[in-house]
């Protein structure tokens, strides 16, 4: 049964995550057991065959993202999970992915670092190598769940992006979150088909795979190849390639393949939310679990007449550097709320934001916040 029926069920993080992958039609997962992900690989490799997939336990994280774009090629949903070391190991190959616009999804589940680190500890020590895994220019999606409901949701959001926009899709988890216990609403079989863009040829268009729309001049992103049909560029080099999927050297179509692609459809993949933002003289920015401890922190200063408020980062790559610029262009102070040392996401803050703003940053590593310590800030800025 690929999907589970109906209802609420209590779920550990990776589970519900890989539950996820499931709805959204994932039928190869190539992997290699790594704490704090291992739960995914285990509770996937008894999952995917009741449901005619595959899962393979490869050799080592070479194979494993090596095996899951070979999937993806040849028509499959594919993904991995591994850690911090695990995607260390996967660069190469994550940027010959983006190259070639081969489609797959991966969950990073991170751990202390650098090296092995403390393995059963939170730290979004992989943001920066997420979004510049591998040598070369190119863009990659990163959604940055908060909770076991989340991680099931936005799996299905990163598989239809990754469809869209063919290219890598991280889902950003760590060993708290991947580990947490929360109750997790399954929707109908019905309701998550619809949410669904599944992997399919379009007839229309067999034997004439091309990325310019002939009607318009334009360039379009046509549905992922798949090799064995009509349906696939005449050459398949792992080359930058023109509109007809030949290999190209030129800039320009470099760009729109790579880049473009992604930039210019911003709007529809830079997701964020808010919170008691409306009449807000402080602006809290942050994503995963922060936010959590960060909505406590901002009803407690509230309840203290302080107009605080939230901008929440649900994509963190791309970034949204014109929401954030918005947000921020009036405010007094921003405090971003980070689970590493050296404020990733607070430096594109910083990017930005006016620079007569102030940014504020609240680091920690292997611990949560505490709604306190973020209240603790939210005061001294007041003041």
């Amino acid at each position: 049964m690929r999907f589970m029926p109906e209802g609420k069920y209590l779920m550990m993080g990776n589970i519900a995550m890989s539950e996820g992958a499931l709805a959204a039609g994932l039928n190869f997962f190539g992997g290699y057991p790594i704490t704090p992900s291992t739960e995914v690989i285990e509770h996937l490799a008894a999952r995917l065959p009741q449901v005619g997939g595959v899962c393979m336990q490869m050799e080592d994280e070479l194979a494993s993202i090596n095996a899951v774009i070979g999937a993806s090629l040849v028509g499959a949903k594919a993904m991995t999970a591994t850690s911090g070391p695990g995607i260390a190991l996967m660069t190469e190959t994550i940027s010959m992915a983006a190259n070639l616009e081969i489609p797959f999804v991966f969950c990073d589940v991170q751990r202390n670092g650098p090296g092995t680190g403390y393995v059963t500890e939170p730290h979004h020590n992989d943001i920066g190598l997420m979004r510049f895994a591998g040598n070369g220019e190119f863009q990659v999606i990163t959604l940055a769940p908060m909770s076991c409901q989340e991680l099931y949701d936005l799996t299905i959001v990163a598989f239809n992006f990754a469809e869209t926009y063919r290219c890598p899709v991280f889902i950003m988890s760590d060993a708290y979150l991947g580990h947490l216990h929360e109750v997790v609403k399954i929707p109908s079989k019905e309701k998550v088909e619809k949410m669904v863009i599944k992997r399919e040829i379009p007839e229309d268009i067999i034997g004439k795979f091309s990325y310019k729309d002939e009607s318009t001049g334009k360039y379009i992103i046509p549905k992922p190849p798949i090799m064995g049909t009509d349906y696939c560029p005449p050459m398949f080099l792992s080359q930058p390639h023109s509109l007809e999927g030949m290999p190209t050297p030129k800039p320009q179509i470099f760009t729109e393949m790579m880049i473009k692609k992604i930039t210019s459809n911003i709007d529809k993949i830079a997701l964020t939310d808010t919170y008691k933002l409306d009449d807000a003289e402080i602006i809290i920015i942050a994503y995963g679990l922060p936010v959590r401890a960060s909505y406590r922190a901002v009803d407690l200063a509230r309840k203290e007449g302080i107009k605080v408020g939230i901008l929440r980062l649900i994509t963190i790559w791309p970034f949204p550097d014109e929401k954030v610029k918005e947000t921020v262009k009036d405010a007094k102070v921003v405090i971003v709320p980070e689970l590493n040392y050296t404020g990733v996401i607070a430096e594109q803050v910083e990017r930005v934001t006016n620079l007569n703003t102030p940014v504020i940053r609240i680091p920690n590593v292997c611990e949560i916040h505490h709604p306190h310590d973020i209240l603790k800030v939210i005061k001294e800025v007041d003041k």
